[in-house]
């Protein structure tokens, strides 16, 4: 099934589906190979392959290198949309940062200023409201915000409302402009205007590539729709995991200008993990609804795996101590039985779980080592391996490590406190389980989870098996 998706003229574009550990990424990089090996083998021709996060298109270009020869890697430009744009931009004469949350933050505080007291709207309401309708919808004008659905929004605001908050918006984008900052959507819209204003055939590209599509925003696939030009054969390939999405974007894509209709394909057997911690993952998701990319339902009732192994084991401890010297003495088992220690994995919630427990490993005598944002891991060399939740997506390992699980970890209480409402609060609890289901299903052979008092809620009967 891989091959005939990676081999085949499609007359459009192309969305795949498929669980944790069916060959997404590795279909993607195989699809690009061929492409660029027999459709469009011209030295100017080029395959964008894209994804959300700076960590993956490291770890895919190291990949795609294994197997494309120098010639064909050339013509393959791996690179996340975030740098793409912004590189774009600049090369247009248009000088901007994309804006994070490390530079906004005092830009929301200083607009917030502006919010009616009378109506009593945290200020994450407002950062959500931007997210969920303003920057999704392309809200440019009051006019434009109006007008704007609210679907699936929990705060229920009326007509002359919206009015009364609209200043907080135009505010904070007014202080964007000042700044020279764009939000990665507004940069996304102005690529594709530019874009479309000079003629998709000013760029390079013949094909477009994106992996773990589930994480992109309606602006990006608008953008990617821009950047592949007119609908024709072999112009996008699609691949990605709503069960995995992890940054809260849901897309349709059909109304971003891409239709796959009879071109909507699905991965179901587990290459990676074993039947028993397929099952202890798919769990953790059990009663969350997941889209499909196009407005639709996905489930994973036909996902499954062929090899059989230990259950993943749940492990809980008085106090963190207890929990270390477990840690401890399973990590010096392992290391008695193994040549190298690459493939053990020790995944965190946060950074500073990582860094903590990064000292207490090192204190052990163990040898360890993280897994940074701009580098391939190099699996020869030794050290048992560290790193967020969100840096191990798309990584594998034998070992995985979920240490640390406590009640206010998992969900992150911190996040739960700012969230605006119940729907939010919900919202930010599926990404939660979302995130356990990514870092457990990183491991091929054995998960260990460990937590020191209360457990993570995720750890309930059922999950535990």
């Amino acid at each position: 099934s891989q091959r005939k998706l990676v081999e085949k003229d499609w007359s459009g574009p192309v969305r795949v589906l498929g669980g944790a550990g069916t060959g997404k990424t590795v279909v993607a990089m195989h699809r690009a190979k061929w492409l660029a090996q027999n459709r469009f083998t011209d030295p100017s021709d080029r395959i964008l392959f894209t994804t959300f996060t700076k960590n993956l298109t490291v770890d895919i270009a190291a990949n795609l290198k294994t197997i494309c020869a120098p010639d064909l890697m050339r013509r393959i430009q791996v690179v996340n949309l975030d740098s793409w744009v912004a590189e774009f931009l600049r090369q247009e004469g248009v000088e901007t940062k994309i804006a994070y949350s490390n530079l906004t933050d005092k830009l929301w505080e200083e607009a917030y200023t502006l919010s009616p007291v009378e109506l009593g709207l945290p200020l994450d309401f407002y950062k959500n409201e931007w997210q969920d309708v303003v920057l999704s919808q392309g809200c440019q004008t009051q006019r434009d915000y109006l007008q704007a659905r609210r679907v699936g929004r929990g705060t229920r605001l009326s007509r002359s409302q919206r009015q009364e908050i609209w200043p907080v918006f135009e505010e904070y984008r007014n202080l964007l402009l000042a700044q020279n900052l764009r939000e990665p959507d507004d940069a996304f819209r102005d690529a594709a205007r530019l874009i479309a204003n000079r003629g998709p055939e000013s760029l390079p590209y013949k094909a477009v590539i994106v992996d773990e599509a589930q994480d992109m925003s309606p602006a990006a696939f608008e953008l990617l729709r821009a950047i592949a030009g007119d609908p024709r054969h072999n112009d996008l390939f699609i691949v990605g995991d709503a069960h995995q999405r992890i940054y809260g974007k849901v897309v349709t894509l059909s109304h971003c200008g891409i239709d796959i209709r009879g071109r909507s394909k699905k991965l179901r057997l587990n290459y990676r993990t074993t039947d028993e911690i397929r099952r202890w993952a798919t769990a953790v998701l059990e009663g969350i609804t997941v889209d499909d990319l196009d407005g639709g339902t996905d489930s994973l009732k036909e996902y499954r795996s062929l090899v059989h192994g230990d259950a993943p084991v749940v492990k809980g401890f008085a106090t963190s101590e207890d929990e270390l010297k477990f840690l401890k003495q399973t990590l010096t088992n392992i290391q008695t039985n193994e040549s190298i220690l690459s493939g053990v994995c020790l995944t965190f919630r946060t950074n500073t779980l990582m860094e903590k427990f990064e000292i207490a490993l090192k204190n052990m005598g163990m040898p360890v080592k993280r897994i940074h944002r701009d580098q391939p891991d190099n699996p020869l060399e030794d050290g048992i391996r560290i790193g967020t939740m969100h840096r191990v997506k798309g990584l594998q390992f034998n070992y995985v490590f979920l240490p640390a699980l406590n009640a206010e970890v998992l969900p992150l209480q911190a996040g739960l406190d700012q969230c605006a409402d119940d729907t939010a609060q919900q919202h930010f609890i599926n990404g939660e389980r979302s995130l356990l289901h990514v870092a457990a299903t990183r491991a091929k052979k054995q998960v260990l989870v460990s937590y020191y008092g209360q457990p993570s809620p995720f750890l309930n009967r059922h999950a535990q098996g």
